[in-house]
């Protein structure tokens, strides 16, 4: 972005007291990130972020904004006073959105969001100016400050889009007025506070609430409550999934260890991404999907998809310290994705006698029927596939106690969540350069701790 104060004071039909002419180049609410021309918005949060207005200012932020009445206010300094700063964050995004005018590709699902952005993303690249949510920035402080990251010559604006409860993804959906919604899949993120897979649907829809009239929602269509509600939808839709009944779907796929390649119904051309799994290819043709609907062929598609590159910790390989490959797979973590990757990871060959090794922390956010959703990953596990098994958390005590009949105790480990050094020192200990590892948790479990130690 770049715009002078006076526009930014204008466009929250707010005053500003001086600094009309100071040109904004960055919008920050971290003052550590503060820097040179860039307007400091003060949140509330664990903290009150107007007490950081000092560092903001010496880190360099050109201006800020400030809740009216609040204490504090810095003088001889350019304020933009406004009723409520997180408020007026969205309001200037929505202005900026206005003013760039890009197409909106709005992503939303329970899992694979980021990677489907990402996909997406590098394949709109091939013809579009494109400009993406960076890292995880999907809710309402994260959407708006993607947004004013934009350059003026975007053409494609390609928004992750996250909520932990009913009406956050309704909110987003008004701000951002999406042009193509894609919904990846519903599972059990966060059902601590929905209840049901019923819910999650109803408020994953929300994001279809301000979808433009001429726009187009993508949705997996092997999942059943997404149909079920699609079919309220009065604009375009498309499927996406492994059922002859979706548009696009895949006639086969392979996955081996650092790449899956798939076929796709209608077309001759082959696929190929640098991730495993069969939920990684889901996320893929969402992708063709919405490539296909901007124009894209599906050789461009096809590259694009090649070389794409994933966000840190989705499912990347990495060079453990004594030479073993290390998926990690660490940001986040529920029933529905860990199904998936042990599965995946479970297809990957390995050479030498190398074992298979997977180290589980808890998912967390699961509420009251926490104890069972653990439990009930038991299945999936095999000895003969899984060979070594290393679980963290008070909640993986639950799948622990539901594998002491597959698993024998010297291939079966549990550690409570105040033994991490114990597991860091057992994992050391037994890993060797021809064993495969995952590492599987939700971010509160911090298993970036156990890479970081393994690597």
């Amino acid at each position: 972005m770049k715009m002078q104060l006076a526009e930014i004071a204008k466009a929250l039909d707010s005053e500003l007291n001086n600094g009309e002419e100071t040109v904004i180049t960055s919008v920050e609410f971290d003052s550590r990130k503060a820097a040179a021309d860039s307007l400091f918005v003060p949140l509330q949060g664990s903290r009150d972020g107007h007490e950081f207005i000092e560092s903001a200012i010496e880190n360099g932020a050109a201006a800020t904004l400030w809740k009216k009445g609040h204490p504090g206010k810095p003088e001889n300094f350019p304020v933009i006073e406004v009723e409520d700063p997180l408020k007026a964050l969205q309001k200037l995004a929505k202005y900026y959105l206005t003013k760039v005018n890009p197409t909106v590709v709005g992503i939303t699902g329970s899992n694979g969001k980021t990677t489907t952005k990402d996909m997406v993303s590098a394949v709109l690249s091939k013809r579009f100016n494109v400009h993406k949510t960076q890292g995880n920035f999907n809710n309402e402080i994260g959407v708006p400050i993607t947004i004013l990251e934009m350059k003026p010559s975007t053409e494609i604006v390609v928004l992750e889009m996250g909520m932990d409860r009913p009406g956050q993804l309704h909110h987003l959906s008004e701000l951002v007025r999406p042009d193509v919604c894609v919904i990846t899949m519903i599972g059990e993120a966060h059902i601590e506070f929905f209840g049901s897979r019923d819910k999650i649907a109803d408020a994953k829809m929300e994001i279809t609430d301000f979808l433009k009239e001429d726009g187009k929602f993508i949705y997996n269509g092997d999942e059943p409550l997404l149909r079920q509600r699609a079919e309220k939808i009065k604009q375009e839709t498309g499927t996406f999934g492994f059922n002859d009944t979706d548009d696009v779907y895949a006639t086969e796929f392979d996955s081996q260890m650092r790449k899956a390649t798939f076929s796709v119904n209608n077309t001759k051309q082959k696929f190929t991404i640098p991730m495993i799994g069969k939920h990684n290819v889901s996320n893929a043709l969402a992708a063709l999907s919405v490539g296909r609907h901007f124009g894209e062929t599906d050789e461009e598609i096809a590259a694009a998809l090649a070389h794409f590159t994933p966000t840190a910790n989705r499912m990347e390989w990495k060079t453990g310290d004594v030479g073993e490959a290390i998926m990690d797979d660490i940001y986040n973590s529920n029933p529905t994705a860990v199904n998936a990757v042990v599965k995946s990871f479970g297809q990957v060959k390995v050479e030498n006698n190398g074992r298979r090794i997977a180290v589980l922390g808890d998912m967390l956010e699961l509420g009251t029927k926490s104890p069972q959703l653990h439990a009930e990953l038991a299945p999936i596990f095999d000895p003969k596939v899984i060979n070594e098994l290393y679980l963290y958390g008070p909640e993986m005590k639950n799948l622990y106690d539901a594998l002491l009949e597959k698993y024998d105790q010297d291939h079966l480990h549990y550690y409570a969540q105040d033994k991490m050094n114990k597991l860091n020192a057992d994992l050391e200990e037994d890993i060797k350069a021809d064993d495969i590892v995952l590492l599987k948790a939700s971010h509160g479990m911090h298993l970036e701790k156990v890479l970081d130690n393994l690597l």
